[in-house]
């Protein structure tokens, strides 16, 4: 098996590597940036594995939940179950940080 992760918040999805060869137990550790706007409330990772010929096998996704991410800037290190056709098919382990971007309001004008 030769998986990767790909992640998706609203329109914007960013790819991991391949970790070829890795089978059932890939280890990525890779970072990934996203602009969050509001109604922006989870992310979706769907994991696949990459063929040579052919399509690409879709393995399971998981659905992570943005608040506590963004009430608490970061949430440590966590199994998310994947879920394929409604059955759980395995895990994930990740951790996700929430930086809020320090912007000045665009209309302040000083009189």
């Amino acid at each position: 098996m030769n998986p990767y992760a790909v992640i998706t918040c609203r329109t914007q999805e960013k790819k991991t590597s391949t970790a070829s060869g890795e089978g059932s137990d890939p280890e990525w550790n890779e970072n990934f940036l996203f602009t969050i706007s509001r109604g922006c409330d989870e992310i979706n990772i769907k994991i696949m594995d990459e063929n040579t010929f052919g399509s690409d096998d879709y393995i399971g996704e998981a659905t992570i939940n943005l608040e506590e991410v963004f009430n608490q800037g970061e949430v440590p290190t966590s199994l998310y179950d994947l879920h394929k056709d409604g059955d759980q098919c395995g895990n994930i382990k990740l951790g996700l940080t929430f930086t809020r971007e320090e912007r000045e309001d665009e209309y302040d004008e000083d009189y």
